[in-house]
């Protein structure tokens, strides 16, 4: 583990308990910033089924405070790219990168030196849990940080395995693809993890050292997935179309780009009951009971706590990528 890798204080009991005291709007002091937050009733995610509550604005501000010290450490460093809901999960929403003239300036943010006429150039950094829960009233369900940091925007961090499921690929399946690459990497002597993403698919981070350009680790990831493809060769399809695939699979090599993020782990996802992008054991893959979206933002901070983030101690790994024949 890096050591410029930082650690963060959850709120305290205090602090949550003047969240929950706020009427539907009002100033909440969070670590030394104020915050200005509205709406805080709204449902922003309905129930998945009558026995549970929808989940509100309030209740996700809470999620970012509390799983912050988690979180942070994959957006530390990075900008990132935000999915907006503020009408809630259910109405439609947008992807928002520029940062927002009424942004406070406590946030932090950050120039794209490499930003053309058109494009976005200043991005947030999320740095801390107070600019976590400030993102959550501007209605960001969902976070997608940039595989580089801001320092070295043209390297990539990570080497991303994306398994993107078509329309007849089955869990099963899916979990099958990830073992396959599972077994491959050990065999390679390369440290990874894998996360669920919270809604059908599963990824795998595989840390890379400082050096590598993101053509490297494209073309890494296509060498290892295409040998994955050849032992199951009736679960994948590499056409780019999810029209052209025949309902099967793609190993998706292509997130490895500059302009590529991924949702980060921890993140909600845009869907009924607030499920979360979470890191898996490698057992876990063997757990009859996993699915992509079992956690939500009402269970993840249990399970972490309860079991660990097996991602976490990837971060920053200055790990050298075997040659692929």
């Amino acid at each position: 583990m890096s050591e410029r890798t930082s650690s963060w204080d959850p709120p305290t009991e205090d602090e949550l308990a003047a969240l929950d005291a706020l009427g539907q709007k009002g100033e909440w002091d969070f670590q030394g910033k104020t915050l200005a937050l509205t709406n805080l009733d709204k449902v922003l995610f309905p129930a998945r089924s009558a026995d549970e509550p929808a989940v509100t604005k309030r209740d996700l501000i809470r999620y970012h405070a509390l799983i912050a010290p988690h979180m942070l450490p994959y957006l530390e460093g990075r900008a990132v790219n935000s999915n907006r809901f503020p009408q809630g999960v259910d109405k439609p929403g947008f992807w928002h990168k520029a940062v927002p003239s009424h942004a406070p300036d406590w946030m932090a943010t950050w120039d794209y030196p490499r930003a053309r006429t058109g494009e976005t150039r200043t991005y947030f950094v999320v740095d801390s849990p107070p600019a976590l829960a400030w993102l959550a009233n501007y209605g960001s369900i969902e976070l997608n940080p940039w595989n580089s940091r801001t320092g070295a925007s043209q390297e990539p961090a990570w080497a991303y395995v994306d398994l993107d499921p078509g329309k007849d690929t089955t869990w099963e399946d899916l979990v099958q693809l990830a073992v396959l690459h599972r077994a491959a990497l050990d065999q390679l002597d390369v440290r990874a993890a894998a996360k669920v993403t919270g809604k059908r698919g599963i990824q795998i981070w595989i840390p890379v050292a400082p050096g590598y350009g993101f053509d490297d680790t494209r073309d890494w990831v296509e060498a290892l997935s295409r040998a994955v493809g050849r032992v199951v060769p009736e679960l994948v399809s590499w056409a780019w179309a999810k029209r052209e695939r025949g309902g099967k699979a793609r190993l998706d090599f292509t997130q490895n780009a500059v302009n590529k993020t991924l949702v980060a782990p921890f993140s909600a996802r845009p869907a009924a009951g607030a499920p979360v992008s979470m890191p898996i054991t490698w057992d876990e893959l063997d757990d009859p009971d996993l699915a992509p979206d079992r956690w939500t933002i009402r269970t993840a901070l249990d399970h972490v706590e309860a079991v660990g983030d097996p991602l976490r101690e990837l971060v920053d790994l200055p790990q050298e990528l075997p040659e692929l024949g």
